[in-house]
């Protein structure tokens, strides 16, 4: 059964160690002197963070400073009853703030420790305080609610499982899991616990604090992320696995969560890990960002679960468990693609969806390079990063006619080839424009500058001027929202294909992680 909604309410008023340092809380005489200093009248919060992709994902009003979720898994109904309980800090007065919920049968809502009264309309949570919430308030929000992961939706992030189940959350399904602010823009910190039957595991995002043994012969497992996480890369599972450690580069712990049956199998591919974060770490100059890192072949081949091949949940990467069965050179280049992820997507989230080329785009020039270096021909046959990015080249404007500019996508086009492939092509085009020694130099101030928090396009380009010292801004705009594709610097013989008719770049069938182009990488 999940804990009372009272005992949640200290934990989650403190973050995940290593987490930004938060200002104190306002004591309630400094709350109202600043109610009355401003004049304002509470207000219903905004419903939406205005992103261009999905306008109507996010909440405005607040942002969450640390989600703690309290799930238990009944191995018999199949359901999951849970509490959410989430410690937030208003940007306004607000006399009603929304969460983003769907799918869940919500069953009392409590904030700062009273009743609050709630509606759920659409996609959205509506909750009343008791008192209105002042501006820079801090403030503790407790839902209880059930979830039935089978249940049909419009969209899921629940996948169900022969012995539990797993979650892709991306890109907007994390609040069919849990109430939240479903937006990469507002990262919080992240503790949880897992109530399961023994004889199945529950395992999320971070590190293992906790084991406990509860009476009716069941276990909760406790986990905290010392990072904050996006809604989106929240990981939570329940199944017969192993969990299989392994050191990594520099004394990092690599964690991987196996299916029992399967581990033994899927030893050669988990074996991989080791060498490719160091790979990774060597060609970006930067250390591994997070506490652990390991892999997840999620316990189902069902090809209708998800249509995605893996998942870079942060810390624990979501994966097919027959596609790791496979050689290494058809597994080792999409691998780098999801470990790039722990940097491009992870540490540095995107502002908005419309951003989402920062994350596909270097985790496919990355896994590129890690392809080509070891001489594996990739799905065209080709051997080399010059080769693919001559073909890619060619197809630019028809993938401009079809799915629009780089970095000007929408709710159907989102994750097909122009984020990836497209991406890469930008980022090969600015390489090839100012070197390989200020390209890497642009890359590590980036990741360094915005790490644990979000980024846009625009930043990318600000960063670019500045590192280059020179402005970029037009080059870049132009490769990025152009709707015709530019010269590509340094190959004055390279042509583009004119465009004869609309054939859409390639894209996943749902709201998720497509890889359709990287698992060819």
């Amino acid at each position: 059964m999940t804990a009372p909604a009272a005992a949640l309410l200290g934990t989650a008023t403190v973050l995940a160690t290593g987490a930004p340092a938060l200002a104190r809380p306002f004591s309630a005489g400094e709350r109202s002197g600043a109610a009355r200093a401003g004049g304002s009248t509470p207000a219903p919060g905004p419903e939406t963070l205005g992103d261009p992709v999905y306008p109507a994902l996010g909440n405005d009003g607040y942002r969450v400073l640390a989600y703690d979720l309290d799930l238990a898994y009944d191995a018999t109904t199949r359901l999951v009853d849970a509490t959410a309980t989430l410690r937030i800090r208003t940007t306004q007065d607000l006399s009603r703030l929304s969460l983003d919920a769907l799918g869940l049968d919500i069953s009392a809502v409590r904030v700062d420790g009273r009743d609050a009264a709630f509606e759920q309309a659409d996609e959205k949570l509506r909750i009343t305080p008791a008192r209105p919430l002042c501006e820079r308030d801090d403030a503790t929000v407790c839902v209880t609610y059930t979830a039935d992961p089978r249940r049909t939706l419009p969209h899921t992030a629940w996948v169900p499982t022969p012995d539990g189940f797993a979650i892709c959350p991306q890109p907007n399904s994390a609040h069919t899991v849990f109430p939240c602010n479903d937006h990469p823009s507002d990262k919080a910190g992240f503790t949880f616990r897992v109530t399961v039957p023994n004889g199945v595991r529950g395992v999320a995002n971070g590190l293992l604090t906790r084991t406990e043994s509860l009476p009716g012969d069941r276990t909760a497992y406790s986990y905290r992320s010392r990072s904050p996480i996006a809604t989106e890369l929240v990981q939570i599972t329940v199944g017969d696995y192993l969990v299989r450690d392994r050191p990594g580069p520099h004394g990092l712990p690599l964690r991987d969560v196996v299916p029992t049956a399967r581990a033994a199998a899927l030893e050669p591919a988990l074996a991989l890990t080791p060498g490719q974060v160091g790979w990774l770490e060597d060609r970006l100059g930067a250390a591994f960002p997070f506490e652990t890192y390991g892999l997840l072949p999620c316990n189902s081949d069902d090809p209708n679960a998800f249509d995605f091949t893996g998942l870079e949940t942060q810390t624990l990467t979501l994966y097919k468990p027959n596609f790791l069965l496979q050689e290494e050179a058809k597994i080792g280049s999409h691998m780098m693609h999801e470990l790039v992820h722990s940097y491009f997507g992870n540490l540095v989230s995107p502002a908005t969806w419309a951003d989402l080329w920062l994350n596909e785009g270097h985790a496919d020039f990355y896994g590129l390079l890690y392809r080509y270096e070891r001489g594996w021909p990739d799905s065209l046959g080709m051997t080399t990063m010059e080769a693919r990015m001559k073909d890619t080249y060619a197809r630019g404007d028809q993938w401009r006619h079809d799915s629009g500019p780089v970095a000007a996508p929408n709710d159907v086009n989102l994750f097909d080839s122009q984020r990836y492939l497209g991406g890469v092509l930008v980022l090969y085009a600015f390489r090839e424009l100012v070197g390989e020694d200020a390209f890497h130099s642009v890359e590590r101030t980036f990741l360094d500058r915005f790490r644990r928090g979000s980024a846009s396009t625009d930043d990318y380009i600000a960063v670019a001027t500045e590192v280059t010292g020179q402005d970029r801004s037009g080059f870049l705009r132009d490769w990025l929202y152009g709707t015709t594709t530019p010269r590509m610097p340094g190959h004055p013989d390279w042509t583009v294909t004119p465009v004869t008719s609309s054939l859409a770049a390639p894209h996943s069938l749902r709201g998720g992680h497509h890889h359709d182009n990287s698992a060819t990488l």
